[in-house]
């Protein structure tokens, strides 16, 4: 049976709710559409925000053949096979959701067939395109944000559905969804089958009886990485592997997970064995190049190893302390004898006088002499 969120999905860009920054009179994929210009884009926003509906929008407007897959589930024989297939003149448009799923060999092969028009890509991803996409295929993509779609929207995506309910029920779902407009409509629809009436009861109950799956903009998502983090800072590492399981098992991205732990290595450990940075880094690039479910293995190994590390956070600490000089001091004149004399003016300014390369003079600004950040 198709899903009620597939079934009232909008055809036309006139009966689509929100992102009315791409779509409104004036913006850029409103006019893309109207004019029917043809190029590989990347949807970055979170779920439910309307990714797939406007790529649909976007290729049904151009006369093109749609081509949908995950990135998850396919791969390059599913691109070659598309890429191959005769649509005559017709331009192809391959929607591919969760883009950085695929691995840099992945991306690599799909390159040339987006350079050479073969296809056009519209990627969807609720990651950073910049940390997750490889730099000369972004490079041919421009990049839209979504933003969480805001109440007014959601309520008339709701509408859309067709069920009745009070204010009360419907201001309840909309809170609950967050701007995730599938969210809202795969509760509702579940709410329908189980119970005669839709209540705030009813919703609750559905909500508790979980037919909503592990959401990873959530609030679920945010308390485990958060207990992940905790864990591997108070050195326990059946905690942080129980923690880990959880996200593994739950269908979070293992690249977010890496990506926290390199962080955490010199966040939370720093100098005190700065080679915990190296480990981290490895196991991110293992995550990349073995992908689920064996690179569970690696990021075990690298959580156990953080863990049992010694912890010193002076160098993180010292940096904040530095950006909050920054931010509060602006742009303080550096010293001259620090400047680097490139003319012979800046010579006769006095730029780079009395330099010494090993001197104990403090280098700050005039205004922070004495400061020490770095306080061991």
């Amino acid at each position: 049976m198709e899903p009620l969120a597939s079934k009232i999905r909008p055809k036309k860009l006139e009966e689509f709710a929100g992102q009315e920054h791409l779509v409104g009179e004036g913006k850029p994929l409103n006019i893309a559409i109207k004019q029917g210009h043809l190029f590989s884009f990347i949807f970055w926003g979170p779920p439910g925000t309307g990714k797939t509906t406007l790529a649909k929008i976007y290729a049904n407007s151009l006369n093109a053949k749609f081509y949908e897959l995950s990135a998850v589930s396919s791969g390059k024989a599913d691109i070659k096979k598309i890429v191959e297939e005769n649509s005559g003149r017709v331009p192809k448009v391959l929607f591919l959701d969760e883009i950085h799923r695929f691995n840099k060999s992945q991306q690599d092969f799909l390159l040339p067939y987006v350079e050479r028009g073969d296809i056009t890509l519209i990627g969807a991803t609720t990651e950073n395109p910049s940390f997750e996409i490889i730099s000369p295929l972004l490079s041919r993509c421009r990049v839209f944000i979504l933003n969480p779609l805001s109440n007014e929207n959601m309520a008339a995506i709701i509408a859309r559905a067709g069920f009745k309910m009070s204010k009360e029920a419907k201001d309840w779902l909309i809170n609950m969804a967050n701007g995730d407009a599938r969210q809202a409509i795969t509760m509702l629809e579940n709410t329908a089958r189980l119970y005669k009436n839709i209540t705030v009861e009813a919703l609750k109950n559905t909500l508790q009886s979980k037919f909503l799956r592990y959401d990873k903009v959530g609030e679920e998502h945010y308390n485990t990485i958060s207990a992940f983090i905790k864990s591997m800072r108070a050195s326990q590492p059946d905690a942080a592997l129980y923690y880990l399981a959880r996200m593994i098992d739950a269908g979070e991205d293992p690249k977010f997970i890496a990506r926290r732990m390199v962080i955490f290595a010199s966040e939370d450990i720093g100098i005190a064995q700065p080679t915990a940075l190296v480990v981290a880094n490895e196991v991110f690039r293992a995550v990349e190049t073995i992908g689920l479910p064996e690179c569970g293995i690696n990021l075990a190994h690298g959580v156990v190893h953080l863990c049992q590390c010694k912890k010193d956070r002076s160098s993180y600490n010292a940096f904040t302390e530095a950006m909050a000089d920054v931010k509060q001091y602006g742009n303080l004149p550096i010293p001259l004898n620090l400047r680097n004399p490139e003319t012979k003016l800046m010579k006769d300014l006095n730029y780079g006088k009395g330099y010494e390369k090993y001197s104990q003079e403090d280098y700050l600004p005039e205004h922070l002499k004495g400061r020490k950040y770095l306080i061991k």
